[in-house]
């Protein structure tokens, strides 16, 4: 980037997969994002915004929750507005997590399951699960505010064998 560039600043990270097989139990899949302070990176985070939530200061905020894959394109979308957020946080970690309440479900048990991060109308990046099929949850990229150039993103595939109420404190750790 040069240094007139102000990095990635609103994003969108959707979500699409196919139903569950007829008699199946529903597949539902989340987004997640956990936010960390500039203290502790990769420790404990300081927001985690899922189903049913938002972060306090509403720069982060899901958009559509599926609970079964029905429709037609992304299911679920979550936005990110990073060049709002408070000097104090300093990355952002955005994963998916299988809600486990029908038997334990795994990615490559998920017809057509996606995720594509953008910006306005750019493709960041598109991931199909493939490399984390044995998981029930996947980080899936994280955004670094640097002080230089803003908001910097990268690619963070991380499969995790976990249930959704662990999946939260697992995201940053460090190595993910």
């Amino acid at each position: 980037m040069s240094g007139l560039s102000k990095g990635v600043g609103k994003v969108e990270v959707a979500l699409k997969w196919d139903p569950a097989p007829a008699g199946a139990p529903a597949h539902d899949l989340d987004l997640v994002a956990a936010v960390f302070t500039a203290d502790d990176p990769h420790g404990t985070p300081a927001q985690l915004v899922h189903f049913g939530s938002r972060s306090p200061d509403g720069t982060i905020t899901l958009l559509r929750d599926s609970r079964t894959g029905q429709g037609f394109g992304y299911d679920e979308a979550m936005t990110l507005e990073l060049d709002r957020l408070a000097e104090r946080y300093a990355r952002v970690v955005v994963g998916v997590v299988i809600q486990q309440g029908g038997g334990r479900v795994t990615f490559d048990r998920i017809a057509q399951a996606s995720v594509r991060v953008s910006e306005g109308y750019t493709e960041l990046l598109t991931y199909d699960f493939g490399g984390v099929a044995d998981a029930t949850a996947v980080t899936v990229v994280e955004f670094v505010r640097e002080a230089s150039s803003g908001w910097t993103f990268r690619p963070l595939r991380r499969g995790f064998d976990t249930d959704p109420q662990s999946f939260g404190s697992l995201m940053g750790t460090a190595g993910a």
